[in-house]
């Protein structure tokens, strides 16, 4: 079997030392390395590739979020768990931006911890789940989407559970359109918006509009670049 390679950056080394001894006993996964937040954990990223890279991203608060942001963009195809020894929502929200697909507590017990691991590995961008529960989060979320690249990290769309006219819909409601002026847009009632955004709520098994918006967003599912005309459904 093929194990996970992760790489952990945190400074203490008593903390990166008992991660390598407990991640280690999986079958499935290995601490390929380790280091300090500094510039030569890029370095030493690079000469390991590593699958995932658990970072500390609490004190310094920015050195490691900037850590994190640098690894993505160099090596987009290695993914960053952020691990801080407090939660909030400013943190959590700069974790995003920095590219991060997982944010955790250090807290986490050993389980839960392979888990993100392996659904990382997966695929899964575990922090949309910690955004869709921090409606103020998921909000500045929203603001900041203008450019889908923010993320700094590729995802694979899902299948699109939705119809073109509920992605229409959708789009221009992650656009700032209200009722309205969607129905203007798209030559239709009222109504009919309406109609389509329960529809929409109901297939992502979303609360409200902002999380729909969210979710369309991260799956690849809509795009939300200004400039960029709609096609229209067929």
């Amino acid at each position: 079997m093929e194990k996970i390679g992760v790489f952990v950056i945190d400074n203490n080394s008593l903390f990166r030392e008992g991660l390598r001894q407990t991640l280690n006993q999986m079958e499935d996964i290995e601490v390929v390395a380790e280091s300090n937040i500094n510039d030569e954990a890029l370095e030493l990223i690079a000469s390991f590739s590593p699958d995932i890279v658990l970072l500390d991203i609490g004190l310094p608060f920015f050195t490691g979020l900037n850590l994190a942001r640098r690894i993505t963009q160099r090596s987009p195809g290695i993914l960053v768990i952020a691990l801080t020894p407090y939660q909030d929502d400013e943190q959590l929200f700069q974790a995003i931006k920095a590219g991060a697909v997982c944010y955790l507590s250090k807290d986490v017990t050993t389980d839960e911890l392979a888990l993100a691991i392996r659904r990382v590995h997966q695929g899964e961008h575990i922090i949309t789940e910690a955004v869709l529960t921090q409606p103020r989060v998921a909000e500045r979320v929203l603001k900041q989407f203008q450019d889908i690249s923010l993320v700094g990290v590729a995802m694979e769309k899902l299948a699109v559970p939705l119809t073109p006219r509920e992605l229409e819909v959708i789009t221009y409601v992650a656009r700032g359109y209200v009722n309205k002026q969607i129905a203007h847009k798209l030559s239709i009632s009222e109504q009919a918006i309406k109609n389509h955004m329960s529809s929409v709520l109901r297939k992502l098994d979303a609360n409200d509009r902002t999380q729909a918006v969210v979710m369309a967003i991260h799956y690849g599912w809509i795009s939300l670049k200004v400039n960029e005309p709609l096609e229209p459904s067929k």
